[in-house]
């Protein structure tokens, strides 16, 4: 008898009857751990099983764990996809994407991610987290995820099925470690696999026609940056580093810096245009309040609780979860609490990221490394300042603040400092307008996601044809 104990105000006793064998055809390294043999496991484990006798190994399913080497990014060269890059049915690439080299990618060639692979984080609190990668370029994977082939299973059901409530509960078994929770392949190639006649082939059609929102709401999102920028003329305009040039003594006492970068004639351009605009502009700090968040450090995360939003959960499109705080400690914290109507701003690691909550926000904290903007004037509109915030005439700001930085920190007084341009208040709402139609498409993209999710787990709770009949009747 294997017995898990937890306390909530009484005591709850769950227990599991197993025998030797059982420990021996579940755990590919006989774990004897009563978590591992939890009812809820053991109930969601024998109910696939009942459906099908076949495990991902049986349909020639292969799972590579990537080996590592020392890390050196360069601007541009073979993307490099890390854990924090996996989300669930998503492959974050909005913020900090990296590159590595042509040589170093030769040399972690076994790590090639493919059209159509599956990614698996294996490491930390999001072990466990998949999607299908569906880039037309290759990538080299980090050693914190499994690059997942689907051998002779459709890899959009392969995926879909692994982050249905079925998929996520069997991962989430086979981790081990508290401090740095893991995943083993052998265990991954243990799990229960489903076959059907019909459904794998709708589930992709609707992954599919989720992506194509997705694509979709992205180049509404680069409409709206283009009206921006063809207002002031730099439509076509590209950054040039300049090996020479001349700047005079009382330019550098004004700016505190002598280093040359700062002084790249391609920062005044930007600067310069904004400048002359001839609707006017003004400084951040003029159009918006401007409130630091908060740092609890590391011994204070927990693997569920209030989320602790940090810099690398953070995107203009979505806020992701990866570490928690106990509610104790939020309670200590609420004043931190972001509002609706506000636009969370990163300052630190990769600064320049915006996301406004154009809606109520769940509790949350966020992290020391950014900033809560609050609207102080009626001569911008959120959605126009936050898209502003995130397009080249800011981020070419912020490369001149914290150029040189080995850690880059973009200070309070130089965001307070960043030039805004003031559109009309027409071509302002057309840009909106804009934003807003790409913000749908992606909230439609991700409904259809989880409309698949549950789809097959209907096929698992009903039968295949319910399962087909609840989606079209969904969609």
């Amino acid at each position: 008898m294997l017995k898990d104990a937890a306390l909530d105000g009484h005591t709850n006793v769950h227990y599991s009857i197993v025998n030797y064998q059982s420990v021996v055809d579940s755990s590919h390294s006989l774990r004897l751990d009563a978590e591992f043999f939890h009812p809820d496991y053991l109930d969601i484990q024998r109910q696939l099983e009942k459906i099908s006798s076949r495990r991902l190994i049986d349909f020639q399913v292969e799972i590579k764990h990537p080996k590592e080497i020392q890390r050196n990014y360069v601007d541009n060269g073979v993307l490099f996809l890390r854990a924090q890059n996996v989300r669930p049915l998503s492959i974050d690439l909005t913020s900090n994407p990296v590159y590595i080299s042509e040589e170093d990618a030769e040399r972690l060639k076994e790590n090639t991610i493919h059209h159509k692979d599956i990614l698996v984080t294996r490491t930390g609190a999001n072990a466990g987290q998949c999607a299908i990668y569906l880039e037309n370029r290759d990538a080299i994977s980090s050693s914190h995820t499994f690059i997942v082939k689907s051998g002779d299973l459709n890899p959009f059901f392969l995926a879909i099925f692994l982050n249905t409530k079925y998929g996520t509960t069997l991962i989430e078994r086979g981790r081990y470690g508290s401090t740095q929770p893991e995943i083993a392949p052998p265990f991954l190639y243990q799990i229960p696999m489903l076959v059907w006649d019909d459904l794998p082939s709708v589930i992709e059609k609707t992954y599919l026609q989720s992506k194509h929102l997705t694509e979709l709401s992205k180049t509404r999102y680069i409409e709206a940056q283009t009206l921006l920028l063809a207002e002031l003329g730099l439509a076509d305009w590209q950054p040039k580093q300049q090996l020479t040039f001349v700047k005079n003594f009382s330019d550098t006492e004004r700016a505190e810096r002598i280093d040359a970068d700062y002084f790249q004639p391609k920062y005044d351009e930007i600067v310069n245009t904004i400048k002359n605009y001839s609707e006017g502009w003004d400084t951040l700090e003029n159009l918006a309040t401007l409130k630091k968040c908060i740092e609890v450090g590391s011994k204070e995360y927990l693997e569920t609780g209030v989320p602790f939003v940090r810099v690398s959960n953070l995107s203009p499109y979505e806020i992701t979860q990866e570490k928690y705080i106990s509610a104790e400690l939020y309670a200590e914290l609420t004043e931190h609490q972001p509002k609706q109507g506000e636009i969370l701003l990163s300052k630190d690691a990769t600064p320049g990221i915006a996301h406004y909550l154009r809606e109520a926000p769940e509790k949350m904290i966020p992290a020391g490394g950014i900033l809560r903007l609050k609207s102080k004037t009626d001569r911008i509109g959120n959605e126009y300042l936050t898209l502003v915030l995130n397009s080249i005439l800011t981020q070419e700001q912020i490369n001149r603040d914290v150029g040189g930085s080995v850690i880059f920190h973009w200070r309070p007084d130089q965001v307070a400092e960043t030039v805004i341009p003031i559109l009309s208040s027409e071509k302002q709402a057309e840009i909106e307008q804009k934003v807003l139609e790409s913000f749908n498409l992606r909230k439609r993209a991700k409904d259809l996601l989880e409309h698949a999710k549950r789809t097959v787990e209907i096929a698992i709770e009903q039968n295949e044809q319910a399962a087909i009949d609840w989606l079209k009747s969904a969609i």
